[in-house]
């Protein structure tokens, strides 16, 4: 058998170490990005859940309103707007009144202490007097509007159920805490920035509960003379207590903006981008809900 490949072996392997003696190659294998996503061992860390401090957004020990009380509950009581049997009833189901009771029946309440376990007490309390105590916001706003067919077909009014008779019989009727016009022309403007995220109104137009109770709390604010920049950091501070879960879901959206809790513009979170119901449904395509701390209706 003739070796006639054995020549031309000789002369690839003479070229192949003349190529080797004078170059230098270099072969390396490195994994391109699109497939390293499938073969990296170390997974993309998650994007780290922003911290709230719940008891910032709702301190467990409550805040004390800078309003005076005084006899108000009492003459509210007097006056039939609360009706003490059906607002007892009611309170009997939910724990009692407690120490609270007060506020209905003491004529010495230099304050009010809002707390996790009193907000609704006290959003009934404040609603009753915001329904009643005379105001131009009641008397010349959004409520009296004709295209509404009469303020008596709000949530704020007919939905009032504790009092004594029709509660349109106390709208606006009485001048329990009496404002300056100064001080009115205060509430009127500080309303129309607050809103609250069961519905799309402001405070100046408070077709439920909580929109009368806050308008009843603005006007206290406003006869103690506490300043528009303090008004509204009370304001959020009450809106949380009856709001948890929406206030401490915004709490966290701030987070994710690195900004804490105790550093946000309260007049630029009550307002419509935040506030709002619409506003809010916003904050949510954005962040993840809190929940847990309940809230409640616009209803007693």
């Amino acid at each position: 058998m003739k070796t006639w490949y054995i020549p031309l072996l000789l002369i690839i392997a003479a070229g192949s170490f003349v190529m080797g003696a004078s170059y230098n190659f270099d072969f390396s294998v490195s994994r391109k990005p699109f497939l390293s996503r499938f073969f990296s061992l170390k997974p993309t860390p998650a994007p780290a859940t922003p911290v709230v401090d719940q008891n910032q957004v709702l301190p467990e020990a409550g805040v004390v309103l800078p309003v005076v009380w005084k006899d108000l509950g009492f003459q509210l009581t007097k006056l039939g707007v609360i009706n003490r049997t059906k607002f007892d009833e009611i309170y009997a189901q939910r724990g009692g009144l407690g120490a609270d009771a007060k506020l209905l029946e003491s004529a010495d309440n230099t304050s009010i202490r809002i707390t996790p376990q009193n907000s609704n007490l006290i959003l009934n309390l404040l609603w009753a007097f915001g329904l009643a105590n005379k105001n131009s916001a009641l008397d010349a706003g959004p409520m009296v509007d004709k295209q509404y067919g009469g303020a008596g077909n709000f949530a704020s009014t007919g939905g009032w159920t504790l009092a004594k008779g029709d509660a349109m019989a106390y709208y606006s009727k009485y001048k329990l805490v009496p404002l300056t016009a100064e001080q009115d022309a205060l509430v009127a403007s500080v309303a129309k920035n607050i809103y609250r995220p069961c519905c799309d109104n402001s405070t100046y137009f408070p077709d439920c509960n909580h929109g009368m109770a806050m308008l009843g709390l603005l006007q206290l604010l406003a006869a103690n003379n506490v300043s528009e920049s303090e008004m509204y950091k009370i304001a959020l501070q009450v809106n949380a207590y009856w709001f948890p879960d929406t206030y401490l879901t915004l709490a966290k959206y701030f987070a994710t903006q690195n900004i804490a809790w105790d550093k946000v513009d309260a007049k630029e979170v009550l307002g419509a981008a935040y506030s709002s119901a619409s506003g809010y449904r916003q904050i949510l395509s954005q962040v993840q809900p809190a929940s847990g701390s309940g809230g409640g209706g616009c209803g007693v």
